[in-house]
């Protein structure tokens, strides 16, 4: 598995299910990879269709494999509510290095509830090899410091 900075520009989400009945709801993203998590500023007011426009910073370190995005919904009142989450593979852009931004399913109980855009950018972390020449130094008879 590659090593190095996971870039991703998290765009924007359309169709998602509005969890507050009276108003307009207030999403935001938790984005995970592995141990890692951030989180997006809040859509105020953005309903179903919220744009973030956002760039987030992984590193990626060996047996990652997938990046989790969970959308949620900024209650002042009480708990945020669980709107919806992707889980996005990222072997495709370790095999290419750069994905456009994309459209993916959200999904809530095993159901679709919409789709989230990002676009994501693998950078692989220099490999540091060392190029050793072996120098056949040993000496001779002649550098030998033996003395009778």
């Amino acid at each position: 598995m590659p090593q190095g900075t996971l870039e991703v520009v998290l765009v924007s989400a359309k169709g998602l299910e509005n969890t507050d009945f009276l108003c307009n709801m207030d999403p935001y993203v938790l984005l995970t990879c592995r141990t890692q998590e951030q989180k997006s500023s809040v859509a105020s007011g953005k309903g179903s269709d919220p744009e973030w426009n956002e760039t987030f910073v992984f590193n990626i370190s060996e047996g990652v494999s997938e990046l989790k995005l969970k959308i949620m919904d900024s209650d002042c009142s009480s708990q945020d509510d669980f709107v919806g989450e992707a889980t996005i593979p990222l072997e495709p852009v370790f095999m290419e290095g750069n994905l456009p931004p994309a459209a993916y399913n959200v999904v809530k109980d095993e159901e679709y509830h919409g789709e989230i855009r990002l676009g994501l950018t693998f950078t692989p972390e220099e490999r540091h090899t060392r190029d050793f020449q072996v120098e056949e130094s040993f000496g001779g008879w002649k550098q030998s410091s033996y003395r009778d």
